[in-house]
């Protein structure tokens, strides 16, 4: 007989909700191509944060998202230098351009939202704050 972890059921659960949340914003079909776009756009907030910004805004993922988040990671070339918005789009269009959905900068938006959405208020703004101006104009406040 098989037996549900818990804490597995409730993750896949939150980390459907933000797959969905952002394909309702995006209208994409493929919730593979959603998540690689969360995914990428995750991944690049966190190549900009500092090591102890990056561990509190990673703590209020679904522990399958945060998974996500930190694979890939090499500490000593964070955070990174790049500090242009059209840098962070480039790099972003870079790996999920080649989905027929993609919208460039307002897919990059609507994930901001989701985060808007989905984590704290404060922590947010902690996270931006660690942002250039440009990279924080990119992204709405909560």
């Amino acid at each position: 007989m098989t037996r549900m972890i818990h804490v597995f059921e409730r993750t896949t659960y939150e980390a459907h909700e933000w797959v969905n949340n952002l394909a309702g914003r995006t209208g994409w079909q493929s919730e593979r191509d959603v998540l690689r776009l969360l995914r990428t756009v995750l991944c690049k907030i966190r190549d900009h944060l500092p090591v102890n910004e990056m561990a509190q805004f990673s703590a209020q993922l679904p522990l399958i998202l945060r998974g996500m988040f930190f694979e890939g990671w090499q500490p000593k070339v964070t955070p990174v230098r790049e500090r242009h918005a059209a840098d962070f789009i480039a790099d972003v269009d870079d790996k999920v351009g080649d989905v027929i959905d993609y919208q460039g900068l307002s897919d990059i938006k609507a994930v901001f939202n989701v985060i808007n959405d989905q984590i704290s208020a404060g922590e947010v703004e902690d996270v931006r704050a660690c942002l250039t101006q440009e990279l924080r104009d990119l992204w709405p406040a909560p």
